[in-house]
């Protein structure tokens, strides 16, 4: 068996107290960490959870081959029956110890391993419906030495390695942490899901800030109803080491938020309109100016007043900015300096990105792809728009279908035309998405296939249907007129659409470049 050696963890110190066995017998080394079995080297130890369609056990002898110098694995589902299999079929000469609850435990046993990076580190969790990518971007650009874990990836601002998920699992977490920190970073803005709160992925983490941006119908395929959604951005709460949190009085949640938050958290809150808090810190925004070059407003707290101009489109990066501004209050950072910085904010790719020149037409790209995200946009839009008002999206297959007729219905309500197209179908039927989608839409113009790029919208109707999105995309940027509004919304920053298990290279971006320059020849 393997000895310790110095300055390595061993597994008895990592599982202590998480495990109620004798430890005492694997008091051996572990040099990394792996959930991969293929990506164990010799010394590492491999970690087996019970997944939901396979148990990593069904792995562990690639592991093994691997040099896994340990295997501890969850005992659920059929991990203790794996195990049996495993060690009578296989010669095993490593400790394998079963954990249970693993996944939850996950995080702790990270922590340890990494040395506990968080508490070394101001971090900020971000969570919420819509805003937690904006927020935690314009964080990274507000604040010195400040890095990022989200959706668009961590690392710095303008420097991002890829996630796979808007909060990674546990492990990736505090091996992230410990990156950033051996980069020298003081501040982390990371967007913590409601996936990711349930499934304890920042179990170990010790938060100073908590953001509470707003909450909305999403995710209800996984967690069921609003409630039990609710209840998961609230465990973020509940995180050892709390400091600070900051609350968006508008949202029909905040209540409840507020109601929930311990006493012994100081309570930060924003609203942009114009409502007062009862209790705790408190920042509105007032007399909101939508231009052609982004959006002011007047900043007061309490009897302090600043007028603030942001290149930024829309009432919800009204929000996102008081969001942030309010976190760097709560951080120390004077109203001055605060607003001073934010002169300098930059946009976020595929968050109300505007692409085009004056002579075009407003076009943006933005990730808006639920109900609330999209009515945010579009009714934002309409105080920037001159003439007519288009927008291009669809829904995402296998995930809450439920939202989709409430999608038709607000595209709708305010865009002069509308025009239903693929999102990432998925494993389902594109059409059958749009017909969901069209049932909230009073009248539409169904899509034979034959209209070619840059010919008139058909003009009887409001709703078009053009189910290949480059096409549709095409078709409205070289249609629209110059002082019309253009969004293209869904997909944002992706790079890629999903459809029967391939991911074909696809940029929304890329296409309203491309149509822009056709526009232009």
């Amino acid at each position: 068996m393997q000895e310790q050696r110095s300055g390595m963890p061993t597994l008895k110190a990592l599982l202590n107290g998480l495990v109620s066995v004798n430890t005492d017998d694997i008091d051996i080394s572990v040099t990394g960490l792996a959930l991969d079995s293929r990506e164990v080297v010799s010394g590492d130890m491999f970690i087996a959870l019970a997944g939901a369609k396979q148990h990593g056990l069904t792995h562990a002898e690639q592991a093994l081959n691997n040099g896994a110098c340990a295997v501890i694995f969850d005992p659920a589902g059929n991990g203790r029956q794996l195990a049996v299999t495993l060690q009578r079929n296989t010669v095993i000469d490593v400790p394998m110890v079963a954990v249970e609850n693993l996944g939850i435990k996950l995080g702790e046993l990270a922590t340890r391993f990494y040395s506990d990076p968080s508490q070394f580190m101001t971090v900020i969790g971000i969570t919420g419906t819509n805003g937690k990518t904006s927020c935690s971007q314009f964080l990274s650009q507000m604040l010195d030495d400040c890095g990022i874990i989200g959706t668009l990836g961590w690392g710095e601002w303008g420097k991002l390695n890829k996630t796979l998920n808007t909060t990674p699992d546990a492990l990736a977490i505090q091996k992230i942490l410990a990156e950033l920190l051996k980069n020298k970073k003081c501040t982390v803005a990371m967007e913590v899901s409601s996936h990711g709160l349930e499934q304890g992925r920042v179990n170990g983490v010790k938060f100073k800030g908590a953001v509470f941006t707003n909450i909305s119908r999403d995710h209800l395929d996984y967690h069921g109803t609003m409630d039990a959604y609710v209840q998961a951005k609230l465990e973020l709460l509940n995180k050892p080491g709390l400091v600070f949190a900051v609350v968006n009085l508008d949202d029909i949640y905040s209540n409840q938020i507020i109601a929930a938050v311990p006493e012994s958290v100081t309570l930060w809150q924003f609203s942009v309109k114009g409502k007062i808090a009862d209790s705790g810190e408190c920042v509105s925004a007032e007399n909101i100016l939508h231009k052609a070059d982004g959006i002011e407003f007047d900043l007061r707290r309490q009897d302090q007043f600043q007028r603030v101009k942001v290149p930024l489109y829309g009432d919800f990066n009204v929000e996102n900015v008081l969001a942030v501004l309010t976190v760097m209050l709560a951080m120390g950072i004077s109203l001055n300096e605060s607003v001073q910085r934010l002169t300098d904010i930059k946009p976020v790719d595929g968050r109300m990105e505007r692409f085009g020149t004056e002579a075009d037409p407003l076009v943006f790209v933005d990730y808006a792809h639920t109900p609330d995200a999209l009515d945010k946009v579009l009714s934002s839009l309409r105080k920037h728009c001159k003439q007519a008002l288009w927008v291009v999206f669809g829904c995402g297959g296998n995930r809450d279908t439920g939202k989709r007729a409430q999608m038709g219905k607000i595209a709708e309500f305010w865009a002069d035309h509308v025009v239903i197209t693929d999102d990432n179908p998925r494993y389902e039927n594109g059409l059958d998405i749009i017909n969901d989608i069209l049932a909230g839409c009073s009248s539409t113009a169904r899509d034979n296939g034959s209209a070619a790029i840059g010919t008139e919208p058909v003009q009887s109707a409001k709703v078009e249907v053009i189910q290949n999105r480059e096409r549709a995309i095409q078709r409205v940027v070289t249609s629209a007129a110059q002082n019309d509004c253009v969004v293209i919304a869904g997909k944002g920053h992706e790079q890629y659409q999903e459809s029967n298990g391939i991911c074909a290279p696809f940029s929304d971006r890329q296409v309203v470049l491309d149509a822009l320059s056709r526009r232009n020849q």
